[in-house]
């Protein structure tokens, strides 16, 4: 759609920018009638910076499955910009921002330096205020963020599910196929599930192990805590042993990341809020975080709560305190010895470490340290592996088919050991490397570290094995 910028009464006219979809958008206030509300709407400058060149298109997982130019960013852009000029908002628009995974691999690849992460959450928010979905799918979306984002919820899930596995009840239900039949998404939420060993103690404080060389303190997570207890564990461990004081506060809850993702921008807020407190109170120099998803939205914070006279700057400030694990221990450098690992790893970039906080180097350099180890990388590591947050429930079938394209690629490293920094990228590529018919160690990044540093035998990490880890001390 090709409409004349008019401008804003009441701002006076608008400045233009002409894009090479031949319209003029108007970086004033969406036009009356559209799909947009005047709350941030998809801000029309950053869609005009998107020159269609294209080099997009290779990294987009929708693209690269269905070849659809309204399923790549720069046509989910153009579906924008036709929103912000007065089209009212669709079924078919929404179906092809629904289909984006967010994984922001495009703003890695754009030379023009689209700020395509910006955009899609600004258009998921009003997407949630003005859509209307179906009955099956709003019950879905309710019951994923009745459960995930609440860690004492989702612990509470533990014995139920834990009962399953023991029992193999799990396995003979997937071997029926009925579940996936009847309820594809529950039926990918039961596949996704870790194998759950006991959970591991944490204490509020952990001291330093020699001198002290940082207070930081710790994002314990929803899915990472209920589910991967082993990392937090982890964490702590090497935080302790590479000298650090780990502060752990009891009341943090939810950082808010996948509501953000999925357009809940007020119940994003509210959990914001609650975690700037918390770790306010905490009175430490860092905030140390081991899942990327998480990570990428707290070191968003200022644009989320910029409009909250009460938490602007606090919310900023936080923000630049804001590390990954892998950072900060890139930054403070090894004191820790190392003890040989002789294994082969294939280390998988989550999207939201790499993409999103441009964290690529420091995970490989901490791993390459490690005597013994052998680093490899994996084909077409800018493409997603299908997780995205709740997309792989969501969107269980496009999910799967990108999980066993990721898988392929990671079988084919040769590698016995997949290393990564998400939950969620854990789950979903452990899934699809069980379907794929060759076994292989999972594990996140501190993990690794924290077994080198302990002197543990490789066969920990591998398949096969069922030691428990040690509690972690409280120094």
């Amino acid at each position: 759609m090709d409409q004349q910028a008019t401008g804003n009464p009441a701002t006076g006219p608008a400045t233009d920018h002409l894009g090479e979809t031949g319209g003029v958008v108007d970086l004033g206030m969406p036009a009356p009638g559209g799909a947009f509300d005047e709350h941030h709407p998809p801000d029309a400058a950053l869609v005009g910076d998107c020159v269609h060149c294209g080099f997009c298109l290779p990294t987009c997982p929708t693209y690269a499955l269905w070849g659809e130019e309204m399923d790549s960013p720069r046509g989910r852009i153009y579906l924008m910009k036709e929103g912000l000029e007065g089209e009212p908002m669709t079924d078919s628009m929404v179906e092809h921002w629904d289909a984006c995974l967010g994984c922001m691999s495009c703003v890695t690849a754009c030379p023009s330096g689209v700020q395509y992460d910006t955009l899609i959450e600004q258009t998921r928010a009003q997407v949630e205020r003005h859509h209307r979905r179906s009955a099956s799918e709003r019950a879905l979306r309710g019951l994923i963020f009745a459960i995930f984002p609440h860690p004492k919820r989702l612990r509470l899930l533990r014995g139920p599910l834990r009962g399953l596995q023991r029992t193999g009840l799990d396995r003979a239900l997937r071997r029926t196929g009925l579940l996936e039949r009847v309820a594809p998404s529950l039926a990918a939420m039961e596949s996704l599930a870790p194998r759950l060993e006991r959970p591991e103690r944490l204490p509020e404080r952990l001291t330093a192990t020699g001198e002290r060389r940082a207070v930081v303190g710790m994002l314990t997570g929803c899915v990472q805590g209920a589910f991967f207890p082993g990392v937090n564990a982890a964490t702590g461990r090497v935080l302790q042993a590479e000298g650090c004081d780990v502060v752990v506060p009891r009341d943090q809850g939810c950082c808010g990341a996948l509501s953000v993702h999925n357009g809940r921008e007020a119940e994003a807020q509210r959990y914001a809020r609650r975690i700037v407190d918390s770790f306010e109170a905490a009175g430490v120099e860092w905030v140390v975080v081991n899942a990327a998803g998480c990570g990428s939205t707290m070191k968003d914070y200022a644009r989320l709560l910029a409009d909250d006279p009460a938490y602007a700057e606090r919310a900023a400030r936080f923000a630049e305190r804001v590390r990954d694990v892998s950072e900060i221990l890139d930054e403070l450098g090894p004191v820790a010895p190392r003890h040989p690992l002789a294994v082969t790893v294939a280390y998988h970039d989550a999207c939201h470490l790499a993409h999103a906080q441009g964290v690529r180097a420091q995970p490989r350099s901490l791993l390459r340290g490690i005597p013994g180890l052998e680093l490899r990388e994996i084909a077409e590591a800018e493409l997603c592996c299908g997780s995205a947050g709740i997309y792989n429930i969501l969107n269980p079938e496009p999910a799967r088919e990108l999980g066993d394209r990721k898988a392929a690629n990671i079988v084919a490293t040769g590698a016995r050991l997949l290393v990564t920094a998400n939950p969620g990228c854990l789950m979903q590529v452990a899934s699809a490397i069980t379907r794929s018919g060759h076994p292989m160690g999972m594990a996140h990044t501190v993990e690794v570290l924290d077994a080198s540093i302990r002197g543990l035998p490789v066969s920990d990490l591998l398949p096969g094995t069922n030691a428990a880890p040690d509690a972690v001390s409280a120094g």
